[in-house]
């Protein structure tokens, strides 16, 4: 199953006793958060859950899979994810 931001605000007005609003709101600020210091080239450290780090990947030779015609991808950022040892002692415990 897959959680999804609405599950995730469901569970924090359960656990919280929050307005549905105010969760909503909390979640979006984090979101946002998130996604604008990522885009500065700032890494997200959350202790005890892990890193988000927006890494450059170099120019490189691709091939379109429709016409089979070589080509060079641009440069781009992509934003990867390192689980924290405790998060990632968590999940291997549970199995």
């Amino acid at each position: 199953m897959t959680c999804t931001k609405t599950t995730i605000i469901e569970k924090i007005v359960e656990k919280n006793n929050q307005p549905p609003s105010q969760a909503k709101d909390t979640i979006e600020n984090l979101l946002e958060i998130i996604k604008s210091t990522l885009a500065s080239g700032e890494d997200i450290m959350i202790s005890g859950f892990g890193r988000f780090q927006a890494n450059e990947k170099s120019p490189r030779k691709g091939r379109n899979p429709a016409t089979g015609k070589t080509m060079t991808l641009k440069k781009r950022r992509v934003v990867t994810f390192k689980c924290a040892g405790k998060l990632r002692d968590q999940i291997n415990q549970s199995q």
